[in-house]
């Protein structure tokens, strides 16, 4: 009886991809980008990317860590927008 009340009570989420959450999430990443330039304490550490100063001048484990964060913060974003009906 409690997990039919649970699975009664849990909000429903079904997105689907569209061009407008692919906006945020690269927004996100890319304010995410921006952010961990100015806060990482070390943000080129080896190994260097080919073109990092397309990334804020960041090696890999930078990068990594930040797009991991960006999408974090985007996924937050994106289901916050759609429960409040934005999106």
């Amino acid at each position: 009886m409690l997990t039919s009340s649970l699975l009664a009570t849990a909000a429903t989420t079904p997105l689907s991809w569209s061009p407008t959450i692919g906006i945020i999430m690269v927004t996100c990443n890319v304010i995410a980008i921006a952010f961990a330039k100015y806060t990482v304490k070390y943000p080129s550490s080896e190994p260097a990317l080919p073109s990092s100063a397309f990334f804020g001048g960041m090696g890999l484990p930078g990068l990594l860590a930040t797009t991991s964060f960006g999408h974090v913060l985007g996924a937050g974003v994106i289901l916050g927008l759609h429960s409040i009906g934005k999106i």
